[in-house]
Formats: structure tokens, C-alpha cells, sequence
């Protein structure tokens, strides 16, 4: 059992929250954000620390880390604030749901992988990857770093996840593709062919659109 400091204060963090406390081992004791951002000593019943100073209070000896935040900015403020709680020495946990169906594979630091969810033998996942519920993860896949996965995807046998990608909900890719860094697809999106990094596609078939995801954010 690890003692977790949750980063965050809003949606994910207390779905983080409630995971965690009614389907892991773990025991959260705090939540953190930076100090411009913190709207309380409190939340979700439990203290919330700057993160400019968490470490004095909940030190990285006997705490771990768990970032769950979303894929805003192609996840590159997800790896922001996990890179900068690595710098402070935090080991990381990693939740996988019980009720998701993996195969010994192996998974990396600060993911977070929700309900019904099959992740198929041979499947590799990198580190501060975020899947969320009712996908389908094929055999021999590889999802890089610093990925969001939405809902009902399918990931078919062979395909490797670019760093930094972002799978909408319902998104089909076929087997054997490689999507590039910072793929972002649309929802119920089906890519047939490999992407070019920092691409957005949509539609059926997926085709590329003029603009690129690196100028493309959401909540």
C-alpha cells in the first residue's frame, strides 16, 4: 500500500479519488496544485498543498505521485506536472481498474486505466498514459509516453501509439499502423492508413486536416 498525493483539484482528481480508495490498495492523503491555483487548504475532505512546497509536507520518502490529469495541449501539461513531481523525487503509482483485463503486460508510471478495458498479451504501455473505459487494446500494440486513449477505442494487433497522442472516443485504427507523435483523431474516427506527426484526422475513412494538432487545445 502506498500513501498517494493526488495532483489536481477538480473532475479527474476526485475520480482519481474515488478509484483509488474503492479499487486499489493505496490510501490518498492529499491533493496539490501550484499555489496561484489553490482555492482552499482543503479538497475533497482531504488537505490540498501547493506544489511549490508538497514535498516539504508530504515528503517523496514515504509518499507516491499520481497525475491524472487530461490530454490538454496534446497531454503536454499532463507530462509538465509529472516530469516536474519526478524532479522532486516522487515515485508514481499506476491504477489499473480490477475490472480491466490485462495479460502480464507491461505498463509504465502515472497511468491510469479505467473499467472494462481489454489489453491483450504482448500489449506495452509507456509511462503517463491515460485510458479511459470500454477499450480494446490488440496484441503486440505499443502505446508510447504522455497518451490519452477516450472511450470505446479499438486498437487493432500490432499498432504503435506516437508519444503525445490523443484518441477521441470511438476512434478505429486497423492493424499494423503506426501513428505518428501527436496523432489526434476525431471521434469515430477509422484510420486505414499510417499518420505523419502532429497530424489531426477524422471521419471514415480518417483524413488529415490542414491544421495541426500542436495548435489545437481543449478542456
Amino acid at each position: 500500500m502506498a500513501k498517494v498525493v493526488i495532483f489536481g483539484q477538480r473532475d479527474y482528481a476526485e475520480q482519481a479519488l474515488y478509484y483509488l480508495t474503492h479499487d486499489s490498495p493505496h490510501e490518498v492523503v492529499a491533493f496539490s496544485v501550484t499555489a496561484d491555483q489553490c482555492e482552499s487548504d482543503t479538497a475533497f475532505g482531504l488537505p490540498l498543498a501547493p506544489f511549490e512546497e508538497v514535498q516539504d509536507r508530504f515528503p517523496p520518502d514515504d509518499h507516491h505521485f499520481l497525475v491524472p490529469m487530461s490530454g490538454r495541449s496534446m497531454n503536454h501539461l499532463r507530462e509538465r506536472f509529472y516530469l516536474a513531481a519526478k524532479e522532486k523525487g516522487y515515485p508514481f503509482i499506476s491504477y489499473i481498474s480490477s475490472k480491466a483485463i490485462t495479460c502480464h503486460n507491461e505498463i509504465g508510471e502515472n497511468c491510469f486505466i479505467l473499467e472494462n478495458t481489454n489489453i491483450q498479451p504482448f500489449v506495452r504501455i509507456g509511462n503517463n498514459v491515460i485510458i479511459w473505459c470500454h477499450n480494446h487494446i490488440g496484441h503486440h500494440s505499443t502505446i508510447e509516453d504522455h497518451v490519452w486513449i477516450g472511450s470505446s477505442v479499438i486498437i487493432s494487433g500490432r499498432c504503435t501509439i506516437g508519444s503525445h497522442s490523443y484518441l477521441s472516443s470511438k476512434t478505429l485504427i486497423e492493424a499494423n499502423l503506426h501513428l505518428a507523435q501527436g496523432t489526434l483523431t476525431g471521434s469515430t474516427s477509422y484510420l486505414k492508413k499510417n499518420t505523419e506527426p502532429w497530424t489531426i484526422h477524422t471521419g471514415n475513412p480518417a483524413t488529415p486536416r490542414k491544421v495541426s494538432s500542436k495548435d489545437f487545445d481543449f478542456l
